[in-house]
């Protein structure tokens, strides 16, 4: 992996696509300030498409829509929609948990705080989708780190407190698991060099 500083001396051509895609991966709002940088463009550029973007999503017949506050923007839902999509979360936070989220779920209460690369390299799969289902249960936070690239994640209390436990290091074999050396070398192939 890369070190952002290196790859942001890169100037990248901001579109229309480009930008959408950006706001889309972002997954949170975005300050204007934040997206001109990463362009290398000035803010008045980034205004201009953005409000090219908002014409383009913010109509009746849209199901994704660009809200742009406080010189931050993000894709989101249409507002229109918000029934259907409460019944899909419900169902998303109310279902048992399949499998492949209890392990990942395992993975981050004994490994936290972990990236999601890091996470990756031990199930061996993406888990983009696991852990935003995760965080939507309130079972996983993100822990937005200013040193670090990408945020780590960790348990919450409230899946301790689920849990009758007052601190991780109360899951059994914690210190084992959370120490394993087979795991500690796979690990340091994600580190940044």
């Amino acid at each position: 992996m890369k070190c952002m500083s290196q790859e942001n001396e890169k100037k990248f051509s901001i579109s229309l696509a480009a930008l959408e895609s950006l706001l889309l991966a972002a997954g949170k709002p975005l300050a204007f300030k934040e997206i001109a940088d990463l362009f290398k463009e000035d803010l008045a550029k980034v205004e201009e498409i953005l409000n090219e973007v908002e014409k383009k999503y913010n109509q009746p017949d849209s199901g994704i829509h660009l809200v742009l506050n406080n010189k931050k923007a993000q894709l989101v839902t249409n507002p229109n929609n918000a029934e259907i999509l409460q019944a899909y979360l419900h169902d998303e936070q109310s279902g048992e948990l399949s499998k492949a989220s209890l392990e990942t779920l395992t993975i981050i209460a004994y490994r936290q705080p972990i990236s999601k690369e890091e996470l990756e390299q031990i199930r061996g799969v993406n888990c983009s989708l696991i852990i935003r289902n995760l965080m939507i249960r309130g079972l996983v936070e993100a822990q937005d780190e200013k040193n670090d690239l990408a945020p780590k994640y960790s348990v919450t209390i409230d899946l301790l407190r689920h849990l009758g436990l007052d601190s991780v290091k109360q899951l059994p074999d914690f210190e084992s698991l959370n120490s394993n050396e087979n795991l500690q070398t796979l690990l340091e192939q994600v580190k940044p060099e």
